[in-house]
């Protein structure tokens, strides 16, 4: 998700860095030394990556420590929450129900979900598929209720789809639909309502059938209600909070994320996930080219770009990598994939700082471009 208001700790306690996994010859290695500095320099407990490189090998590193309380290491490609990365899946399985002749791209909201959306400056008529997609429909952020504002009292609470639009749908509607960008949960918490709307069935299952099962993500999975753990070896996940020990948020009840955010996954498996998209293998040539259709997202960093549930990014070594990235309470990943098969994901364990995350977008670049 993209909004979580916990600020990263002081230096932690980082334990030892694991050697790189990439060179046995001992040459050092650009994304250790980029993940060790996150730890290090940056104070996060753990980052842990997953990098494919121009020969087709896929290389996985480790730096900090997994656990706080017990000092273990990060397990090697351990499951993390992959956040908003979830939108990502939502994105695809509506486009797909696109291309089946089962939702129009440009048409209203309210033609499928009549009377939901409603208030100040908000109404269904005037909002898009395309517009919840492609974040451009003006409505407010869910995130931003009172409900959520401190993540302690709400780490194993459920909270229904509906509650959370509740406390959008209190707030004044951001700018008219499609007049400016602004990324969103809301949009995804909508889009998650679609498809069930659709279907008629949780849009968890349709992702597991549609997308997850359908190239075999086999340590991906979308929690069902009252399932708050990670399944897999995983390191932990921390709410940084100020002038205080970091809170072990690992297990929690990702209903306050859902469309927009709950998915676990893998570094590998994410990459799996964006290499399999944009090859073709989950939607169809003209679904994928409106998927990669893109308007100017600055906010999300120098030169990004939007599409329908999909971030490109200009390289530094030229040319643009295709992902989303995520952040959920303890967790915030950056990844991406370019159209000539490289692909790489780092998670760190903890919300980071904004420095913290520019050497994430940094580390990111340097997986991708060496």
């Amino acid at each position: 998700m993209a909004v979580v208001t916990a600020v990263a700790a002081g230096a932690l306690a980082a334990g030892a860095l694991a050697p790189s996994a990439a060179f046995a010859s001992g040459k050092p290695d650009t994304v250790q030394q980029s993940l060790n500095a996150l730890v290090k320099d940056d104070g996060l407990p753990a980052a842990l990556a997953s990098v494919k490189g121009r020969d087709g090998r896929t290389r996985t590193y480790t730096a900090g420590t997994g656990n706080l309380a017990t000092g273990a290491k990060p397990p090697v490609d351990g499951q993390i929450r992959a956040g908003s990365n979830t939108k990502t899946f939502t994105a695809v399985v509506v486009l797909q129900l696109v291309a089946e002749g089962k939702i129009g791209l440009d048409e209203p909201v309210e033609t499928y979900l009549p009377g939901l959306l409603r208030g100040d400056g908000i109404d269904g008529h005037t909002i898009t598929v395309r517009q919840l997609l492609q974040h451009t429909s003006g409505l407010p952020e869910y995130m931003a209720a009172p409900a959520l504002a401190d993540f302690i009292p709400i780490q194993f609470r459920y909270f229904e789809p509906r509650e959370l639009l509740d406390g959008a749908l209190a707030q004044k509607a951001h700018f008219a639909p499609g007049t400016s960008f602004e990324y969103n949960n809301t949009n995804y918490l909508v889009a998650g309502l679609l498809v069930q709307k659709v279907t008629g069935r949780p849009v968890g299952e349709e992702i597991t059938k549609r997308v997850i099962d359908r190239i075999g993500l086999r340590h991906t999975y979308f929690p069902t209600p009252g399932d708050t753990t990670v399944h897999e070896a995983h390191p932990h996940g921390y709410l940084s909070l100020p002038d205080a020990p970091p809170v072990d948020y690992t297990d929690m009840d990702t209903s306050m994320a859902w469309a927009a955010g709950a998915v676990v996954s893998t570094n590998t498996d994410l990459n799996t996930f964006f290499t399999a998209l944009l090859g073709g293998r989950l939607l169809p040539p003209a679904q994928l080219a409106q998927m990669r259709t893109t308007v100017p997202a600055d906010p999300l960093g120098p030169g990004v770009r939007y599409g329908l549930g999909l971030q490109s990014r200009p390289l530094s070594c030229g040319g643009l990598a295709w992902g989303h990235g995520g952040t959920i309470v303890g967790y915030r990943s950056r990844g991406a994939v370019t159209d000539d098969g490289r692909a790489a994901n780092i998670t760190v364990t903890t919300v980071p700082s904004d420095d913290a995350a520019h050497h994430m977008s940094t580390a990111l670049d340097t997986a991708l471009c060496h």
